[in-house]
């Protein structure tokens, strides 16, 4: 159980407050808000996209899934999700599969739904699949003050 060591810099540096949440083991997002009794609304995910050769992340409660259609409506007809691959050469101090939801400290942009700004606050993974991040909505909202938002998913 661990943060990420770039995740864990980024926010000391940006004085951002966090609470350590440790959890049984489990490889979806939706199963990481079973284990810890939290609504997948409030569990922020980042959905790692590729768009004319540059990469960026989507961030959506972990109960909804990605319309790319509307992605494409917003951002321009070349969004595509990335590949595995991609994937962990992006994010190479996490565990396959483990994408915070923070996107600047890995060098990306972000465009967050919606949905997860209503939320009064955020769960997001550290980097592995063992731990969560858990801080106020003032909080999370300070991490993707700069960021384009709209709606670009639905719930399950």
């Amino acid at each position: 159980m661990s943060i990420a060591p770039t995740l864990q810099k980024y926010l000391a540096a940006e004085n951002i407050q966090y609470e350590v949440i440790p959890h049984e083991l489990s490889m979806t997002s939706t199963r990481t808000a079973e284990a810890c009794h939290i609504s997948g609304d409030r569990l922020a995910k980042g959905i790692v996209l590729r768009r004319d050769h540059e990469y960026m992340l989507a961030v959506l409660p972990a109960s909804h899934h990605v319309r790319l259609s509307d992605l494409r409506e917003q951002l321009g007809d070349n969004v595509h999700m990335a590949d595995e691959t991609e994937v962990n050469q992006l994010f190479r101090d996490c565990v396959h599969g483990a994408v915070p939801a923070v996107g600047k400290c890995y060098g990306l942009d972000i465009i967050v739904d919606n949905s997860i700004e209503a939320q009064p606050d955020i769960y997001m993974e550290a980097g592995d699949h063992e731990t969560l991040l858990h801080m106020g909505h003032a909080q999370f909202s300070r991490l993707t003050a700069n960021a384009p938002h709209g709606c670009f998913s639905t719930h399950d």
